[in-house]
């Protein structure tokens, strides 16, 4: 399950300059590509499927009118590349999946609770997203195109962050989160938040027990604070109930065409790419 907004923003940065010989410009289309190949590469799926985003939901920004209101609008350069990633995964028979008002988070908590309660023996969620490892558990794990980077499981999140998986909610909601404008209690850290949720295990059990708080600043922000502590959780939870699955025949990997993908590498000048569609090995 792959993050395709994520990766469309990774690829776009990632990869300065790349354009066809009129100007066009296609790195973020090349990146792209290159980041499914790597996956199929490496781990190998049975299915795959692309989540994107459709937008802020209105019960976030109801509970948050300025959730994501910091980021800056989508690059043109990077804007006009989407139709032929779109065309890519078309042509690739790559399912896609997006709705409306819906983040492609939600999507990929969806789709992944869903393979889970349908028996899937593991599920893959490429991102880099730390919104994201909410969902690992003994089935669930994330993963990036790297085959430097191993499968973040239970232990590889408590590691990152000092909490496990279904710690997270919690601890996101204790530090906020810049990317998505979600304020977090002043003054407080990861590295303290992970600690009370070590020391407390909940936020049900911080807010109990709030009198055993150690340092009386940290206390005394934590009191003040409980309101935006409590609507940050609603925030930051996500959703695993949307109805998005396509069903499994629809998530099935299908072996490369060339006949469907000459033309298309052929325009966008994508000379590694046609070679590799005699030669797979050598993507």
């Amino acid at each position: 399950m792959v993050d395709g907004t994520g990766h469309l923003y990774r690829s776009f940065f990632g990869i300065k300059s790349l354009s066809t010989r009129d100007g066009t410009p296609t790195n973020a289309v090349f990146g792209f590509i290159r980041a499914i190949h790597q996956f199929q590469q490496i781990w190998k799926p049975t299915h795959l499927v692309v989540a994107w985003d459709g937008g802020s939901p209105a019960e976030r920004l109801a509970r948050l009118p300025t959730y994501k209101s910091q980021r800056p609008p989508m690059p043109d350069a990077l804007r006009g590349q989407i139709p032929p990633i779109m065309e890519y995964l078309e042509r690739a028979a790559v399912t896609v999946v997006r709705l409306d008002r819906q983040e492609a988070d939600d999507v990929l908590a969806s789709l992944a609770a869903w393979a889970s309660a349908e028996g899937a023996d593991e599920v893959l969620i490429a991102s880099s997203d730390k919104d994201l490892f909410q969902l690992v558990d003994d089935r669930v794990c994330l993963i990036a195109a790297s085959r430097d980077e191993p499968k973040v499981g239970r232990e590889a999140v408590r590691t990152k962050t000092g909490v496990y998986p279904d710690q997270i909610v919690d601890w996101l909601a204790l530090t906020g989160d810049a990317v998505d404008n979600i304020p977090g209690v002043e003054g407080l850290g990861p590295k303290t938040a992970a600690k009370l949720l070590g020391q407390f295990g909940s936020l049900d059990s911080l807010w109990e027990r709030l009198a055993e708080v150690e340092s009386e600043r940290i206390r005394g922000r934590l009191a003040e604070a409980r309101a935006l502590v409590e609507n940050n959780v609603h925030l930051v939870r996500l959703r695993r109930d949307l109805d998005c699955s396509p069903g499994w025949g629809a998530l099935a990997v299908q072996p490369e065409s060339p006949a469907r993908l000459r033309a298309f590498y052929e325009r966008l000048e994508f000379h590694s790419l046609l070679k590799g569609l005699e030669q797979p090995t050598l993507l």
